[in-house]
């Protein structure tokens, strides 16, 4: 480990003096920093970036104002104002944390760490923002920006992934974390990473900590932090069933609650072909109409997903199907039921069964 340079004790006034002037001030979760409200921006702003959070955060702030309404909206509301947004789980994590807080603890979040670290998809650093920003405690935080600062200021070799690099930079986390103007600084140390401090070209020669920074005295900022170890990303293939009824109707169906795209509504998928086809009989239809559409490829985290569409169509009006809260049929004119994958979003809307405003999407 790095000895701390004589004047690494003035880190945070540095950064602070500097926040003062150029940092970030009128986010839409500075306003009114509630415990929830920061909440939010934070799982929203894990692993994307302020410009895609901002329209999200405001729509869903608007419609989901307290912790109280996000726990009352089904599932499927919750899900619908995400999409696009990625990453699903977040959206799941928060609605069951909401129902917790107002379930089981009268309304009010934990006011520790530890305690704020029960809630689902909440981590220390996520804990420590909350505490810092909305309750003005003192918590240190080590979020993507946080690390990339400390990881180039201190030198610190390898990547944060593992367990030995990560407890080196939470201990400068927490060693340079202030007593007084937590929430400040804690934003300053954010504001750095994603403004001044950032992956490619950093601006270090304007940069608050530049004297006593060691990657930017050494000219190598980029080696910092080190890089996750690469493996190869798998392919994975399956068709999707764009069954569309003679009214224009198309069939949805609703993904099981955990795993990729959990909750959201989406087209009937499966690896096999004939199965999908098979849908057809239970509308009385024995040869349908079969086209196949240009593949798709879609990249999520940990592996790629090469869809082949098939437009199944029939001839005949939908009649009921077997699970009907599984199945639902959409019409171009109608509101979609909830949230629906990018992918199959952009799908429908490039054969006219949704208007084209589908965004970018992760797993």
């Amino acid at each position: 480990m790095n000895t701390l340079h004589p004047t690494d004790r003035t880190l945070a006034s540095r950064l602070l003096n500097w926040f003062d002037d150029h940092g970030r001030k009128d986010l839409p979760w500075q306003t009114d920093t509630t415990p929830y409200r920061v909440w939010i921006s934070e799982i929203m702003l894990q692993q994307t970036q302020v410009a895609t959070v901002i329209p999200y955060y405001e729509r869903f702030m608007g419609e989901f104002p307290t912790v109280e309404a996000l726990s009352a909206a089904p599932e499927d509301d919750v899900l619908k104002l995400w999409s696009g947004l990625g990453y699903y789980a977040r959206a799941r994590n928060l609605h069951r944390g909401a129902k917790m807080v107002t379930g089981d603890l009268g309304g009010e979040f934990p006011d520790t760490v530890d305690g704020l670290c029960t809630l689902p998809g909440i981590g220390r650093s996520t804990a420590g923002a909350i505490i810092s920003i909305a309750m003005g405690g003192r918590a240190p935080i080590l979020d993507g920006n946080v690390k990339r600062v400390l990881a180039r200021h201190h030198a610190v070799d390898g990547w944060p992934g593992k367990s030995g690099v990560a407890a080196e930079l939470w201990g400068h986390a927490e060693a340079h974390t202030p007593n007084t103007r937590v929430a400040d600084y804690t934003q300053a140390i954010m504001d750095l990473g994603a403004t001044l401090c950032t992956r490619r070209r950093p601006q270090c020669l304007v940069c608050p900590l530049v004297d006593t920074c060691h990657a930017g005295r050494a000219g190598d900022p980029e080696q910092y932090p080190g890089k996750k170890p690469k493996r190869t990303t798998p392919t994975r293939s399956a068709f999707f069933a764009l069954v569309v009824d003679h009214t224009g109707a198309v069939l949805l169906q609703k993904r099981p609650p955990s795993g990729i795209w959990g909750g959201l509504w989406s087209l009937p998928q499966s690896p096999d072909r004939g199965e999908l086809e098979n849908l057809a009989q239970r509308f009385g239809v024995v040869d349908p109409e079969v086209e196949q559409l240009p593949m798709i490829e879609h990249t999520f985290s940990h592996f790629r997903l090469a869809i082949t569409p098939l437009r199944i169509r029939l001839s005949t009006a939908h009649t009921s199907v077997s699970e009907p809260t599984e199945y639902k049929w959409h019409q171009f004119t109608q509101s979609l039921p909830g949230g629906i994958p990018a992918p199959v979003a952009k799908l429908l809307a490039e054969q006219g069964h949704l208007p084209n405003t589908s965004q970018g999407d992760k797993a």
